[in-house]
């Protein structure tokens, strides 16, 4: 866990304890405020909620060693995390939940509003103890804050391992693998056993049995064309793209390329759509398309860097339910960024497409009643 990045100032303390709920089983775990940050120590500023960093300390020293090393030195080291578990099942807290922590570069910190180290042990039965706790820590801060518990998914939301982090974002580590691995863990184990947890006996937890589903009416799923264009930043209108497809025709946009202004309308149901850029944040929501009309038909201010883009579809009465399944890039990495659906039901950046501060490059959509992408 390591990192560099220094803001000061003041902190929120956390509660005194937190609680893992498991299909209906609910377990306390005591959390030792002994080595926590004051409120004028760490950093001020809040998280946006989409990911739960999971760490290992990569030295084989007891939590409560590293929670002191932490507490002392988190301005100096520029490294420091939100709890710290080990010493057989033991949590000690250092920074505050919800609050910036030092411990995997500025997006992961920027994102992740808890973010967990495991202390590093060669007892497999202190392991075991430390092990469970860590698991619980993390799916019941992803539950918390409504963030996925799955574990390193290509989506941009969810558990995530410093490795994924380093691997997607920023970094060199790759914790907390090599550790887990000593110890007999892989990281399917590890995947499975966030994504369903333990109960406070250290027993898996059996998902919760699938009632049979019910009768489902018969599809009046209606085909939906949905055309959008995109300005270059101070340029020209770019060609219009129907649908999402492959190569050159198959987003709008230019690579490399900022853009300043967007349309999108559909030849069925209704589409609104908004921007973020980067010089005035969101933008109000738009309901028509028409790239003439630059008031009232087109999202986005001329000359200023769309950043981001969030829509709704509604579907017309009586037809089948169908939304818009959307994904971007963005001038400063490759590959597009998570899938995201309307109304969140897939995982990625469900609640909107693009990255805050990296110009929006490419943009793809389709509407369906399922992902294509």
């Amino acid at each position: 866990m390591k990192l560099k990045n220094k803001l000061i100032a003041g902190l929120v303390a956390g509660a005194a304890a937190f609680f893992v709920g498991l299909n209906q089983q609910v377990s306390a775990a005591i959390v030792n405020n002994d080595y926590a940050l004051s409120a004028s120590e760490g950093s001020p500023l809040r998280t946006n909620n989409n990911v739960i960093i999971a760490h290992a300390t990569a030295v084989y020293a007891p939590a409560k060693n590293v929670a002191t090393y932490e507490k002392r030195e988190w301005y100096n080291a520029g490294a420091y995390v939100q709890y710290i578990v080990g010493d057989g099942g033991k949590i000690y807290r250092v920074g505050a939940e919800g609050y910036q922590a030092w411990g995997a570069g500025s997006w992961a910190n920027a994102n992740a509003p808890v973010q967990v180290e495991l202390a590093q042990t060669y007892n497999q039965a202190e392991f075991r103890k430390d092990y469970i706790t860590y698991v619980n820590l993390l799916r019941s801060s992803a539950i918390k804050y409504g963030i996925p518990t799955t574990v390193d998914s290509s989506a941009w939301r969810g558990v995530k391992s410093h490795l994924w982090v380093t691997n997607h974002v920023w970094g060199d580590h790759t914790d907390p693998y090599g550790y887990l691995a000593s110890h007999g863990i892989t990281k399917a184990q590890f995947a499975h056993d966030v994504q369903y947890g333990f109960s406070s006996s250290g027993n898996y937890v059996s998902p919760t049995p699938k009632p049979s589903p019910k009768p489902v009416r018969p599809s009046n799923k209606k085909h939906v064309d949905v055309t959008y264009a995109m300005h270059q930043r101070n340029g020209h209108w770019l060609s219009p793209v129907k649908n999402a497809g492959s190569g050159a025709n198959g987003f709008a946009g230019m690579p490399y390329s900022a853009h300043d202004m967007l349309y999108i309308k559909v030849n069925r149901g209704s589409i609104k759509y908004r921007v973020h850029t980067i010089e005035d944040g969101w933008l109000p929501w738009v309901h028509k398309g028409n790239k003439k009309d630059t008031v009232n038909g087109v999202a986005g201010i001329k000359g200023h860097t769309i950043d981001g883009v969030q829509m709704y579809y509604t579907t017309p009465h009586g037809e089948t339910y169908q939304q818009a399944y959307y994904r971007s890039q963005t001038t400063q990495r490759a590959g597009y960024l998570g899938t995201c659906a309307d109304n969140g039901s897939v995982a990625g950046y469900d609640s909107w497409a693009g990255m805050y501060g990296e110009p929006l490059d490419r943009l793809q959509i389709s509407i369906n009643d399922h992902s294509n992408f």
